[in-house]
């Protein structure tokens, strides 16, 4: 493994096992941040005007962007493996907090799908939106090497996965805009314009 990923994932890691809340916060955006994005997902659809298609169209491309995230990173654990920190760091030298299976590491879903929610709202929806995804993906991209499951530079990988997929998936949201209508006349809402996706281009 490069020094780099020892000395920062060290730097992080050691962190852990000190402050007992701390642990407590950074496990919970560890393992649970995509069920969080969910929850944000529907405040964020139900909260919006009942006639807003714009941001409620951002919002679907964003879920989907999320989800684009980890069907890359299935490619990538494919073509190369590499081992999750606690597999090969000498048991005593690192802090785990939470389980997790001998899986490949390289990059990080919960990282990737988190940036893809982010990095699609970027420019594309409410401040508000836009601000509290792209808090919670940093939140996240630190918790996972704080509990000991990820090198750092996994999550910066899933970083420019959740980007990437963000910038593609608004390549093709213009194909995406049925599903958007289809949402909103299922929760009984009434689109004011008919075109959103020339509203906001990545």
């Amino acid at each position: 493994m490069n020094a780099f990923d020892v000395t920062v994932y060290h730097a992080i890691n050691g962190l852990a096992g000190h402050n007992h809340l701390l642990d407590v916060i950074m496990k919970f955006f560890a393992k649970d941040a995509l069920e969080l994005y969910a929850v944000l997902f529907l405040i964020a659809w139900f909260s919006l005007p009942k006639s807003n298609i714009k941001h409620r169209h951002a919002l679907i491309v964003a879920g989907l962007s999320g989800i684009l995230a980890l069907l890359i990173n299935v490619v990538i654990s494919h073509v190369w493996f590499r081992p999750r920190p606690f597999t090969v760091l000498p048991k005593g030298s690192f802090t785990q907090l939470i389980p997790h299976g001998p899986d490949a590491s390289f990059p990080s879903d919960h990282t990737s799908g988190s940036f893809g929610f982010a990095a699609a709202s970027w420019g594309t929806n409410q401040k508000w939106i836009s601000w509290t995804f792209t808090t919670l993906a940093v939140i996240v991209m630190f918790a996972r090497v704080y509990v000991g499951v990820h090198w750092p530079t996994d999550v910066i990988a899933g970083f420019v996965v959740g980007t990437f997929s963000g910038r593609i998936m608004w390549r093709f949201s213009r194909f995406i805009y049925p599903l958007t209508t289809f949402g909103m006349k299922l929760c009984g809402f009434k689109p004011k314009t008919k075109n959103p996706t020339n509203a906001a281009s990545m």
